[in-house]
């Protein structure tokens, strides 16, 4: 069960909300955030409670999101009835397309699971139709404003500290419309760490939709000459034609999709092939059922899931249960390498860190739900706001 917390109308935990029944009614959604993370604790008629996150940045807007357009359609409704409830949000809301809603929807959805795994006794994978168990992990930078030499060295240490065998970096400027970072970085990039790092070691870019096709292909040719296999985001996401452009001219992995929630685009992505290896990212998309779904999509054309994960906020801890449980999983789970100094939020979030990485890999462990208690001072110093069951 869930730590204990205080705060001002929160409903304290290990309270009999209610009757047992064999399918507990929801009784109340509570969200804690920042405008940077948010935190959702959904509790159930038998007491159960359960820890979800809508996406980060802007949190407090996808928090205010659900309570306003979520609550209303999820309280005094079954467990067993979280599917429904996901498919009818977006009917009810339809006035309201887009990114917030799904990202206030993966918020309580991803804390049911939760509370369907504690009820259970198991952790989410396995209750996904996977398992526990060990992914291989690729160790990404997110960072554009270093140098080619001091982006090696501190990939070589994190090989030495961690036993990761894979990396990632990024190219070109983000949305950078053919501009680098600086001039020559991604010509210089490109062939510096592959040598830094050897030949054992594989290699992934990020573009962040920052070239035309034309660029883009050019990048592409001196990513294969240097032993590169995976090219991300090459083109703006939304212009997908360009980006499948771009894949039908090149033999590395093109992929894509971290930041498309609507499943109509989805299934256009993947009927058109414009990508070889699809990224969905669980709090964009609107949880694990539609990350899932998006997967399977994948699954069924041959397009293996590698899902967009680029924080240590639950979301990564969230990847590695859909990828102990997806059909056709990737190479590898994205594990950020930045610490305090990028993303200081990161700091304190839980009463145990659940991301070891030994020899490259990380573990989904055998905990039911997520296998989380969110820290009490983190709680402490949040928003809060409740919504209940009339």
């Amino acid at each position: 069960m869930s730590t204990p917390y205080s705060a001002s109308g929160a409903v304290p935990l290990n309270e009999d909300l209610g009757a047992k029944d064999s399918d507990p009614k929801i009784t109340a959604i509570e969200t804690f955030t920042t405008p940077l993370i948010g935190f959702v604790r959904v509790t159930c008629a038998d007491g159960t409670q359960g820890w979800g996150q809508v996406s980060t940045y802007n949190s407090d807007i996808s928090c205010e999101v659900l309570h306003r357009q979520v609550a209303p359609w999820a309280l005094g409704r079954g467990v067993d009835a979280l599917e429904d409830i996901l498919h009818q949000i977006p009917l009810r809301e339809h006035k309201y397309p887009g990114t917030y809603l799904r990202r206030a929807m993966a918020g309580f959805e991803t804390a049911m699971w939760d509370l369907r795994g504690r009820q259970a006794g198991q952790p989410v994978a396995v209750l996904l139709g996977g398992s526990a168990g060990r992914i291989r992990a690729y160790a990404s930078s997110m960072r554009r404003d270093i140098t080619p030499q001091d982006e090696a060295q501190r990939l070589l240490r994190l090989q030495e500290a961690h036993g990761f065998d894979a990396f990632k970096v990024r190219v070109g400027a983000e949305c950078g419309e053919d501009r680098d970072e600086w001039p020559g970085r991604t010509e210089e990039i490109i062939p510096h760490i592959r040598h830094a790092l050897g030949a054992d070691v594989a290699l992934l870019v990020d573009g962040n939709s920052g070239f035309s096709p034309k660029r883009a292909i050019e990048v592409g040719h001196m990513l294969q000459d240097s032993g590169y296999e995976h090219f991300e985001e090459p083109c703006p996401y939304w212009r997908l034609e360009d980006t499948a452009e771009v894949t039908r001219a090149l033999d590395i992995n093109v992929a894509g999709g971290e930041q498309d929630w609507d499943m109509q685009t989805w299934a256009r992505m993947v009927e058109m092939r414009a990508v070889d290896i699809i990224q969905p990212d669980i709090l964009y998309i609107g949880g694990m059922v539609r990350a899932m779904r998006a997967a399977q999509m994948g699954a069924a054309a041959g397009l293996p899931c590698t899902p967009h994960c680029a924080n240590l906020s639950l979301v990564t801890l969230f990847t590695m249960h859909l990828l102990r449980a997806v059909d056709l999983p990737g190479k590898y789970l994205e594990f950020s390498i930045e610490g305090d100094d990028y993303y200081p939020w990161q700091r304190g979030l839980f009463t145990h860190d659940p991301y070891t990485i030994t020899d490259g890999f990380a573990t989904v462990t055998d905990a039911p739900g997520w296998g989380i208690e969110i820290a009490p001072d983190w709680l402490a110093k949040s928003a809060y706001k409740i919504s209940v069951k009339d």
